[in-house]
């Protein structure tokens, strides 16, 4: 009997190289954001990696597979670009948390996706793409030499074939700097309290984060998560299990420091092309997360210029995916609108358009 226990645990989290490699898959895009929010809003790192450490090793453990486990993108950018303060970020993860609960346990998740349009989505994507942009810039001014470095030094990681892991390298060039020059502080473990930094504010500006926030995740994150699982691990993950699992993680993390957190299907695609193949990859990352979670105050020393080009080549990164779509002239206008107005706004007009689009052409 405790043979045939041990094989099971050998398929589920087998040990390989590529799980080792493949766990940075995900800090491509988790570590520039969560960061920005560390120094740029009241959020505390030291909570928030915690957060991401312990829930990449309940996701690993419990599917056996690589899933991502993502700051969800929408809320995080718009509050390192100041559209949303911290305790609108609160209570929108709380928000965006109980509307998946609900939408994945009601079987509804699929037929929600078919109401917002693939194209109405990647307008949001562009629009937070932008905001970020525009923070970056202001960011990037204050020391321009700095700002510049930066992006020399993303554009050779490019250049040499490694597009994906140039906002990392930034990172880690600006920790190392951090680290220079301020020195590695004590370890120290963050006390459990409620709401740590800041409790939920709601108004109006949340609940259109959350609509915003929501868009891109039942497109980008539950049903293409689910399809990428297919098409990957010949695993059958429904959209609705994906969403009662980031409903779930969202309410537990939130109220304790950490982020509304989603599957995003770019850091499953991110950790299988790095060389992951199962769950061991989340658990090596879940814990170089708490690690790092002890020492989180290195990053809060981490030069604002520098962030400024960290967050420009998240926005380009964010933005390419944006706008792989055939309906351009909607993308764009979602996008400037959005910087313009707002993101709910944007998306709210944006959806309007293409619903009655849709019924024109039926």
């Amino acid at each position: 009997m405790a043979v045939s226990t041990v094989e099971r645990v050998d398929q589920w989290l087998p040990v390989a190289v590529g799980d080792l490699t493949g766990a940075l898959g995900d800090s491509v895009t988790v570590l520039p954001l969560v960061v920005a929010l560390g120094a740029l809003t009241p959020a505390s790192l030291p909570h928030v990696l915690v957060g991401f450490g312990v829930f990449q090793i309940v996701w690993g453990l419990r599917y056996g597979l690589p899933l991502s486990v993502e700051p969800m993108k929408a809320l995080a950018g718009l509050a390192i670009a100041g559209a949303l303060t911290y305790g609108e970020l609160v209570a929108a993860g709380l928000l965006a948390g109980g509307v998946l609960l609900v939408l994945g346990a009601t079987g509804t998740l699929s037929r929600l996706q078919t109401v917002v349009g693939r194209p109405v989505i990647r307008g949001v994507q562009f629009a937070v793409a932008l905001l970020l942009a525009q923070a970056g810039l202001d960011l990037a001014l204050g020391d321009p030499g700095v700002a510049a470095v930066g992006a020399a030094l993303a554009g050779v990681v490019a250049v040499t074939g490694y597009r994906r892991a140039a906002a990392l390298v930034v990172l880690a060039a600006g920790t190392v700097w951090t680290a220079v020059a301020a020195g590695v502080p004590a370890p120290a473990v963050p006390a459990a309290s409620l709401f740590p930094t800041g409790g939920p504010t709601l108004t109006i500006g949340a609940v259109e984060g959350t609509l915003a926030q929501l868009a891109m995740t039942v497109g980008n994150a539950a049903v293409a998560t689910s399809l990428l699982c297919a098409d990957l691990f010949d695993r059958e993950v429904s959209p609705d299990r994906l969403a009662r699992s980031m409903g779930g993680m969202s309410l537990a993390a939130v109220p304790l420091g950490g982020l509304p957190m989603c599957h995003g299907s770019g850091g499953l695609a991110g950790k299988y092309a790095f060389g992951a193949r199962s769950g061991t990859a989340n658990v090596v990352l879940g814990v170089l997360y708490l690690a790092g979670a002890l020492v989180a105050g290195l990053w809060l020393s981490f030069p604002m210029a520098l962030l400024g080009t960290l967050l420009g080549v998240v926005a380009v990164q964010l933005g390419r995916v944006a706008l792989d779509t055939d309906h351009l002239p909607l993308v764009g206008a979602i996008g400037l609108l959005a910087v313009a107005t707002n993101v709910g706004i944007a998306f709210l007009l944006g959806l309007a358009y293409w619903l009655a689009r849709e019924r024109w052409l039926a």
